[in-house]
């Protein structure tokens, strides 16, 4: 599949080499076939976009491969470097499963891929799954993007996601790895990562989101930025602050004429510390 065949139609091709339902593995169609191939004959693929595997899944599902048999088969394609070598498509995680269950062959479907056909299969059947970390859907499509010519709006229609949801995840690959790998290790959340990725310190703010355990909401408010609150001040009339000068020298005391306008009025504020200076206003007032 050339790049120029890859970004025309793609929903229709990938349709028909899935068989439009949300399964992909087990679909056979006139270019694929139904077999048993040995697990020594299978390795993974280059193309596999996922790199993390919970061990404790995998040993459930060994226990369940023991008991009840590996029912639903892998996807698999002949090996392009290696005679007789079969690459894993969809269902590395069965073929982990199988190895520890000591099963000798597995049930595969063996069809004919090219490497974009690989990929894009691969992508799509974890992403279906809720298989991939979101760093590792990130990388499965910035290699079809940057290798293969793939659009933003291309893959959209692929992996029936949105194209802003394209853009947002792969914008979380411009991370530090540090941070990378807590979003991998579910230490943040995708929300967080994007509310501190224009932070001048990204890796300190997200070791304070995981020991204080903060929300995104939170996060965002953290990095938002302050403004700058500047009280205005509003100089008096020079005549005004004589009038507070001679009132303050008259009685000893601080006074404060605070005049609102001509029509506004004011007030005029005495300060004292003590009875005796309250006392000494009042016979001045009275006088």
């Amino acid at each position: 599949m050339s790049s120029s065949t890859s970004k025309k139609g793609l929903g229709r091709g990938l349709s028909s080499l899935m068989g439009d339902v949300k399964d992909v593995s087990i679909q056979t169609d006139n270019t694929s076939k139904e077999t048993k191939i040995s697990i020594a004959n299978l390795k993974p693929s280059p193309s596999q976009p996922r790199r993390l595997f919970d061990k404790n899944s995998i040993n459930e599902l060994a226990e369940s491969i023991k008991s009840k048999g590996l029912v639903q088969p892998i996807l698999v394609r002949p090996s392009p470097s290696e005679s007789g070598i079969y690459e894993i498509i969809a269902g590395e995680r069965r073929w982990r499963a199988a190895q520890i269950a000591q099963l000798h062959e597995i049930p595969a479907v063996v069809r004919q891929l090219d490497d974009i056909e690989a990929l894009e299969i691969a992508i799509i059947e974890n992403v279906q799954r809720s298989d991939l970390s979101p760093i590792e859907e990130a990388a499965g499509y910035k290699r079809l993007i940057d290798n293969h010519g793939h659009t933003q709006e291309a893959l959209a229609e692929i992996v029936g996601k949105s194209r802003s949801h394209i853009a947002n995840i792969i914008r979380l690959l411009g991370l530090p790895q540090s941070i990378q790998d807590m979003i991998s290790e579910g230490k943040i959340s995708p929300g967080h990562a994007r509310a501190i990725m224009s932070s001048a310190f990204p890796e300190q703010l997200a070791e304070k989101i995981v020991n204080e355990n903060l929300s995104v909401r939170d996060t965002e408010n953290l990095v938002k930025p302050k403004k700058n609150r500047i009280k205005k001040v509003k100089l008096k009339d020079p005549d005004t602050v004589d009038l507070e000068n001679s009132l303050t020298a008259r009685l000893g005391l601080k006074v404060t004429v605070e005049h609102k306008g001509p029509k506004k009025g004011g007030f005029i504020k005495v300060d004292y510390k003590s009875l005796d200076q309250l006392d000494m206003i009042t016979k001045k007032l009275k006088n």
